[in-house]
């Protein structure tokens, strides 16, 4: 079944931006990378915010790989932020990235953020891409560390996602919640569970945004034209959320 469209990327007349956005985790490229870029094609995203991008061997390689089977290229991130990983379209046009390292708690995996401003037509956007921790009080901790992250990115409208590692009722999605717009609940569109891709049941990925961006639309992309149920189930082992938003133009 397709689903009702979502916008197109533009820009209005007024200079302000429809942008689309994807967040997905791609569990370090270990499954079907061209299923993989054929979802991300057919998505149709100025960004992408990746999580579980490669993070050793010949990193920058696969990141690139990736990049260009997508039609898109890299922006920032990937192991110098433990992971998260930013791509975009030409359309975008890079005004600062930066790599962020979470202080590392004794046997747990590192974690950070890969962020970016950006300039679409006429507006100026924050990006931050995340994935917090398996453990709850550092989760939570964390989601305190992305909104500190986008207050000093000193910019007036951002979007950040990624895998939150809980569900919607968790203490650290509530936080993000609570300061930011969740994209989904704003205005629902497409499948709402991603994970695992099989039978999913439980919404532990998510884009969020500031107040001042208008959500278009955000949801799971299954039933998009060019997205099958069989690329979605190989490509990884997370659904993607896809959005798009209406970022004013800068002043």
């Amino acid at each position: 079944m397709e689903l009702t469209a979502l916008p197109d990327s533009r820009t209005e007349p007024d200079g302000s931006a429809v942008v689309r956005v994807l967040g997905y985790n791609i569990r370090s490229l270990r499954d079907d990378e061209d299923a993989l870029a054929r979802v991300i094609r057919a998505c149709a995203p100025d960004l992408v915010l990746v999580q579980e991008a490669p993070r050793f061997f010949r990193w920058r390689k696969h990141a690139a790989r990736l990049a260009a089977k997508s039609g898109l290229v890299v922006l920032g991130g990937g192991a110098t932020a433990a992971g998260p990983l930013l791509l975009c379209s030409l359309r975008v046009t890079a005004e600062r990235t930066r790599d962020v390292l979470l202080p590392l708690t004794p046997g747990l995996h590192r974690r950070g953020f890969a962020t970016a401003v950006v300039r679409v037509g006429g507006a100026r956007l924050g990006v931050l891409s995340c994935h917090l921790s398996l453990r709850a009080d550092e989760r939570y901790a964390q989601a305190g560390m992305v909104l500190e992250q986008l207050a000093a990115l000193d910019v007036p409208h951002a979007v950040a996602g990624g895998d939150v590692n809980e569900r919607p009722d968790g203490r650290a999605f509530r936080r993000l919640a609570g300061a930011l717009q969740d994209c989904r609940t704003a205005r629902p569109w497409g499948g709402e569970h991603t994970h695992p891709p099989d039978g999913p049941r439980q919404r532990i990925d998510a884009l969020f945004a500031t107040g001042g961006v208008e959500v278009l639309g955000c949801g799971v992309p299954a039933g998009l034209p060019g997205v099958t149920e069989a690329d979605l189930r190989a490509a990884t082992d997370h659904l993607p959320v896809l959005a798009a938003l209406r970022v004013p133009a800068a002043p």
